[in-house]
């Protein structure tokens, strides 16, 4: 017997309608479920009454609460390819944070500390003026500048109800110690070198230049013998990547590594820890004994030299750790308690890989605090190259910006290495008072705070943290 529609009610009543709903993404099952449903539907139709599959499409649309056109693509691709695929993954969106690189965090940074410097206490706006002014830097808003000093390790706090934005202890005792080293290591007269890595896009170019408003149709152009403009790259590109190490004398010799990457993402997820260590021994060769490498603190730059035990490890495998290290522990002990001794001890051994190889020849490593890329004269060198590439990459053609690049590392002489050396020691003496500075504003205010306030006030006004949310307007 041939299928046919329900003689005990209209077929028009046989489901309620359904409020649509957004559809973004569909997963293979319920693909699957659009193909049952419209057969199922397909099977009780009356041909009879409604010939068109349109109305079959729309009441499989009605029934699953989705839109008709949904429908309609999914069932082509079930008649293409007599099944359905799964949907391709989500490409995940970079937010802003992520596109900005360590040199502008490094700016955004310094900005907060000039508003401390002028002996002003910073706030959002204030903040957020002074990053958005300068052509240099993306533009934020509030909610991003918000992030933003988040992410840079700030803190907005509260003491005795007196607001202040700091930087997190850690950060600020990491900065003291390195400026202290390497004024010592100054002072000794050892050679100091600086080592990073920067970028450069097939489509690198300068983000302005003089443009004709009158010239307003390629049209008029042509009929006039006048051009339209600047060219523009279509896309990024493929990038370079180069890592390279100098001081006040030049580049070092011999040392420079640049390679092709095809990845659009950020370059740090090309480097990788084997390939760094690789040309990092081939550059301690060339380094003359009692040197010293400033660096960052880049993951690749930073492996450790053996795995310390973490709350993820098995109990077994913490007491085996504990007994290759000849640690008296009791089997009786909890995995806290573990733990517990691994933490008391674990600053023995979590020495870098790179700083064990410096060590071995003669040569120290000194770390940069986080987002302190402005202590670093090379950063003020790849501005100088990259500046060469983008003012006169024509092509966006791989061949000429690695012709380009090379030309930049080239221009890069001893006395523009010395010009950048010198700089960053004016940047170090103004971090040395930086501190100074900060404690005095934030005194200043709480005192003079304090003073127009009643006596109220209780004296359980301890110091606790306040969310980032509540920094006044």
């Amino acid at each position: 017997m041939e299928p046919g529609p329900s003689t005990s009610k209209p077929f028009k009543d046989f489901t309620s309608p359904r409020k649509k709903r957004k559809v973004s993404h569909i997963s293979e099952n319920e693909k699957n479920m659009i193909v049952n449903v419209f057969k199922y539907v397909q099977e009780t139709w009356p041909v009879d009454t409604y010939k068109s599959k349109m109305d079959m499409k729309k009441k499989t649309a009605d029934i699953l609460g989705i839109g008709k056109t949904t429908v309609y693509r999914v069932l082509n691709q079930y008649k293409e390819c007599s099944t359905v695929k799964a949907p391709a993954p989500l490409k995940k969106r970079p937010n802003l944070i992520e596109t900005i690189d360590d040199f502008d965090k490094s700016c955004i940074r310094k900005k907060v500390h000039d508003i401390f410097l002028k002996g002003e206490m910073p706030t959002i706006n204030k903040i957020l003026q002074a990053v958005n002014e300068d052509d240099m830097l993306p533009n934020f808003s509030r909610t991003s500048m918000w992030r933003m000093l988040k992410h840079l390790k700030f803190k907005y706090v509260t003491k005795k109800r007196n607001s202040a934005l700091i930087e997190r202890p850690d950060i600020v005792l990491w900065r003291l110690k390195y400026l202290k080293m390497i004024r010592k290591y100054r002072e000794e007269g050892r050679p100091i070198y600086y080592l990073d890595e920067t970028w450069v896009n097939a489509g690198h170019t300068v983000s302005k230049a003089w443009e004709d408003t009158t010239v307003k149709t390629a049209k008029q152009a042509f009929l006039e013998g006048l051009s339209t403009g600047a060219k523009n790259p279509t896309s990024k590109g493929n990038r370079l990547i180069v890592v390279h190490i100098g001081n006040e004398k030049g580049f070092l010799p011999g040392c420079q590594w640049v390679f092709e990457n095809k990845a659009t993402g950020d370059y740090h997820e090309t480097m990788n820890a084997d390939g760094f260590e690789n040309w990092f021994k081939n550059v301690l060769e060339k380094l003359e004994p009692n040197s010293v490498i400033v660096m960052d603190n880049a993951s690749y730059h930073s492996r450790r030299q053996e795995r310390v035990p973490v709350t993820s490890w098995k109990k077994q495998a913490i007491q085996d750790w504990l007994s290759s290290k000849e640690l008296i522990f009791e089997v009786k002990e909890t995995k806290s308690e573990l733990l517990e001794k691994v933490k008391n001890v674990k600053e023995r051994y979590q020495s870098y890989v790179t700083d064990e190889m410096a060590k071995q020849s003669g040569i120290e490593v000194l770390r940069l605090p986080p987002y302190h890329c402005e202590l670093n004269p090379i950063e003020l060198v790849w501005a100088d190259v990259k500046g060469h590439v983008a003012r006169n990459n024509t092509t966006f053609k791989m061949a000429d910006v690695k012709r380009l690049l090379e030309e930049g590392l080239n221009n890069i002489n001893q006395l523009k290495w010395k010009n950048c050396v010198e700089h960053i020691k004016k940047e170090e003496q103004k971090l040395n008072r930086l501190d100074d500075s900060i404690d005095k504003t934030v005194d200043s205010f709480i005192i003079n705070v304090t003073d127009s306030c009643t006596s109220s006030s209780s004296e359980n006004d301890w110091e606790t943290d306040t969310d980032e949310r509540d920094i006044p307007v």
